[in-house]
């Protein structure tokens, strides 16, 4: 179909004005990686203007949603490329990535910087990376110097080991890190390969929303953020759920897998407390059965037991602190903004706390029935893409990359109003976090002050505003189409394996 070839068009055009983002340099986007230069990531050195730098990331952006829209529209109507084609393209694009330095925000630095604080014998939990004062590494981290690490022990581990490989190079460190990133993108897209053999069509969705989904190269690869690494261990323990055996008796051999997927949970936890959600949609699909929830609870509690006890007694401190913060581009900003000039600013906080989280349950019901059927390996992947959907469609703090928790789970569910939401919400959150550093008027000229001014503060958070009540407004359409006939995303008598062992 034409529109599906146009779309892979526009898709590698996004995908190289990403990369050439990335080559040119440091600039407004990319923060300077101190380090030998002999050493990666590679780029060139051309000290593009900021204009220039924000237009190319805004072609990608732009590109990349109408390449995904393109694609996403054609192959719902029957357009079939190779997955595998597209699963290595999707790859090679990410190794490409991994190999250039990384822009769009200045995490990586901060990632940086905890890692050193742990090989250096210091808390990254309980201060921040200026606490190493002129330590190179620690010099370098721009906006989060003065706080604590907000990731999980895991996360902070693969942090020291790449502290522990680049010492006082900032630049190794950091490409150590984009090679975590790599190991973790490209093996959640293998997985997702892998787990619709024999359906090409499945395989086809795999590739579209995850290996070469541009808005996710630009924001996950080249933004190498830590949330892919959680978003591998959510995939795999969701995809290790379906296989249990579906009988009401549960047998032991089932609650021993489930030991295992808890323990997958806990994993992702220990990256990113939040990748807990995804256990939390497995219990409710378990819940008809005590056997399989304790299995699930064991193998949870143990993992991220010992990821808490390795952290130490601060581990959670600035995750708790960091719970309560309004991100700019959140609806809940101007809310809270309007609330305070009437009601002060310590009710204005409570209001959203509390609003926010019962909006997020409303969320969680109306997704957990109002989601379309699932095929019949999809069924938990539903339970834990609603929980997944509730938290980020209702949280104060948003961020673009956040989105990797449900990406990686939309291609076990079924094509539906949910991609289109998706895709729309990334693309406002990467559009509204142009780039997303905490200070841009000290690196940006005034001429593009009305990114934050206008863009980030008022567009981006009407724009979630309307998605959020889209998804409310299809989850009720949803659920009054099948009241007749009510599908119940916890029922195991519907999470049967389409293949038998040794079929």
């Amino acid at each position: 179909m034409r529109f599906g070839s146009v779309g892979l068009a526009t898709t590698g055009t996004s995908i190289g004005l990403t990369t050439l983002i990335a080559l040119l340099g440091p600039s407004a986007m990319e923060p300077p990686l101190a380090g030998h230069p002999g050493q990666p990531p590679y780029s060139l050195v051309t000290h593009p203007s900021a204009d220039l730098v924000v237009a190319l990331a805004a072609a990608a952006l732009a590109a990349g949603t109408l390449g995904l829209v393109l694609s996403v529209y054609a192959a719902r109507r029957g357009w079939a490329p190779s997955p595998r084609a597209l699963l290595i393209a999707g790859i090679v694009a990410a190794a490409v990535l991994a190999f250039l330095p990384p822009f769009g925000s200045a995490d990586h630095l901060s990632y940086a910087g905890y890692g050193r604080m742990l090989v250096t014998g210091h808390d990254p939990y309980a201060t921040g990376p200026d606490v190493l004062g002129h330590d190179p590494v620690a010099r370098a981290v721009e906006d989060w110097r003065t706080t604590p690490s907000v990731y999980g022990p895991l996360a902070t581990a693969g942090q020291a080991t790449a502290a522990l490989i680049g010492g006082t190079s900032v630049r190794l460190t950091v490409f150590v890190l984009s090679l975590l990133n790599l190991a973790a993108f490209a093996g959640a897209g293998l997985l997702l390969h892998w787990l619709a053999r024999g359906d090409r069509l499945r395989q086809l969705r795999a590739a579209l929303l995850w290996t070469v989904n541009p808005l996710l190269l630009y924001e996950l690869m080249a933004g190498a953020h830590v949330d892919t690494q959680a978003a591998v261990f959510v995939l795999a323990a969701v995809a290790s759920f379906p296989s249990i055996i579906p009988n009401g008796s549960a047998r032991w051999r089932a609650v021993r897998r489930c030991v295992a997927v808890g323990a997958l949970c806990g994993l992702g936890a220990a990256v990113k407390l939040t990748a807990a959600l995804a256990g939390g949609g497995l219990a409710w699909a378990a819940r008809r059965s005590w056997r399989l929830l304790l299995g699930l609870a064991i193998g949870f509690v143990v993992v991220a037991g010992m990821a808490l006890a390795a952290g130490g007694p601060h581990v959670l401190g600035q995750t708790m602190r960091g719970g309560g913060f309004v991100s700019i581009s959140s609806p809940w900003r101007p809310t809270r903004a309007a609330l305070s000039a009437v009601f002060g600013a310590g009710t204005a906080h409570s209001v959203v706390s509390v609003g926010s989280v019962i909006l997020a349950l409303i969320l969680v019901v109306l997704l957990l029935r109002g989601m379309p059927d699932q095929p019949t390996q999809s069924t938990a992947a539903g339970a834990a893409l609603a929980l997944t959907l509730a938290w980020l469609f209702a949280w104060p703090y948003v961020l673009p990359w956040y989105d990797a928790l449900a990406w990686v789970l939309l291609p076990l569910a079924v094509w539906s109003w949910a991609d289109w939401l998706m895709l729309a919400r990334t693309t406002a959150l990467a559009f509204g976090y142009l780039p997303a550093i905490a200070h841009p008027a000290a690196r940006f000229p005034a001429d593009l002050g009305w990114l934050e001014s206008v863009v980030r503060t008022g567009v981006t958070p009407v724009i979630l505003a309307a998605l959020t009540v889209a998804a409310v407004t299809a989850c009720l359409a949803g659920r009054r189409q099948h009241s007749e006939d009510f599908h119940d995303p916890g029922d195991f008598s519907v999470i049967i394996p389409e293949k038998s062992p040794g079929s």
